[in-house]
């Protein structure tokens, strides 16, 4: 009995997963969000079909899942960003093995075509570290709302001691430059990688 409850607790928990990450796709003018950890990542409406949408939130959720299950705290840890399949990984872990692990616990998942391995081994030395690089991605979001105005939400932004990890997905390699250019400006950002996906506009 008490293994039938862990069971069915387990699958609600993934079930409640699922809908909360496809619940974050909600259509709007602006476009279909899709959150995880400490940042969202944004895809503009009319650029990915419903069906892709649907495939990456399975898969992020898939993901998060192998993580919770491991024993090693990677669904604290690392964050991780889906786009058409393609998967970054970003976080902060204590060795080589357990960065090892992650990345291979992701490519277990079906409809994994890619994965960029930013996870770093190290650790934040205290809690101001950590209050930093939550300041930096509030500060990241400004300026990109500054720079390239509605079009900042189709962008997911992680930092991680001092560095900020940018994806998504642009029609205007003009202002994703631009928007660069000002994030170099942030006091404590000491390096940017760039995985924005530059598409043509149709």
């Amino acid at each position: 009995m008490v293994v039938k409850i862990k069971k069915m607790t387990k699958k609600l928990f993934y079930l409640l997963l699922l809908i909360s990450a496809l619940s974050n796709y909600g259509c709007s003018p602006a476009g279909m969000l899709a959150t995880g950890g400490s940042g969202a990542l944004v895809v503009a409406e009319g650029e990915r079909s419903m069906g892709t949408v649907i495939d990456d939130a399975t898969i992020k959720v898939n993901i998060a899942a192998k993580f919770l299950n491991a024993d090693n705290s990677l669904f604290v840890n690392i964050n991780t960003s889906v786009l058409e399949g393609r998967v970054l990984v970003t976080g902060l872990v204590d060795n080589q093995e357990i960065r090892i692990d992650a990345v291979r616990l992701a490519w277990e998942v079906e409809g994994v075509q890619e994965i960029i391995n930013e996870i770093e081994i190290g650790n934040r030395t205290s809690l101001k570290d950590y209050a930093s690089d939550l300041w930096i991605n509030t500060q990241a979001r400004a300026v990109a709302a500054k720079t390239v105005g509605i079009k900042a939400i189709t962008f997911n932004f992680e930092t991680i001691q001092g560095k900020i990890y940018i994806a998504g997905i642009s029609a205007r390699p003009d202002l994703l430059d631009e928007m660069i250019l000002a994030l170099k400006n942030i006091k404590g950002v000491n390096e940017i990688v760039n995985y924005v996906i530059i598409r043509e506009k149709i």
